[in-house]
């Protein structure tokens, strides 16, 4: 029997707009908002620190660990933003959003945020060359992957209304 709501995971590169997606979507459909970046700090799921890249790297066994038991069931009805999307299992997920971004915004956007001049740089590559869309696209079913552009507060709207759909077709067929 298959999930009655999905699980879907919002993913881009970092000021894309994951977070906030993803809480307004949750709030308009009765689903559950998992917050990875939270999750990640509280619980200081962190394998190192990388001094070079000013960023601490992620221990993801610890993360998919304390995951699995919440995405590994039937049970559905989560959606989680993080913006690395090949390290979740494809079980996991029934729906991928893929956000992307201007350039011009998402700099505004990592500006705003504090990041350094490199990390501005790396990230603002990442969405060019559309890394994460690429990661997105080679792990998961082409038909469950959705990209989205979100540069603008009128264009966040109309994702939240097209992924509200996407969650409401699901509950459909089921």
């Amino acid at each position: 029997m298959g999930r009655r709501l999905p699980n879907v995971l919002v993913t881009g590169t970092p000021g894309t707009g994951k977070s906030t997606l993803a809480k307004k979507v949750a709030q308009n459909v009765g689903m559950e908002n998992i917050d990875t970046t939270s999750i990640i700090k509280e619980r200081e799921f962190y394998a190192e620190y990388d001094a070079q890249l000013d960023t601490h790297v992620l221990n993801e066994d610890a993360l998919l660990d304390h995951l699995e038991e919440r995405f590994g069931s039937d049970a559905g009805g989560l959606i989680l933003d993080y913006h690395c999307a090949e390290m979740f299992p494809k079980r996991w997920f029934d729906l991928v959003i893929v956000l992307r971004c201007a350039t011009d915004s998402l700099f505004d956007r990592l500006t705003e945020r504090g990041y350094s001049e490199r990390k501005r740089r790396e990230n603002l590559e990442a969405e060019i060359f559309g890394i994460i869309a690429e990661e997105a696209n080679a792990s998961y079913d082409e038909s469950v992957v959705h990209e989205l552009d979100n540069s603008t507060a009128e264009q966040l709207e109309a994702n939240v209304r097209t992924v509200t759909n996407l969650v409401g077709a699901h509950k459909q067929r089921k």
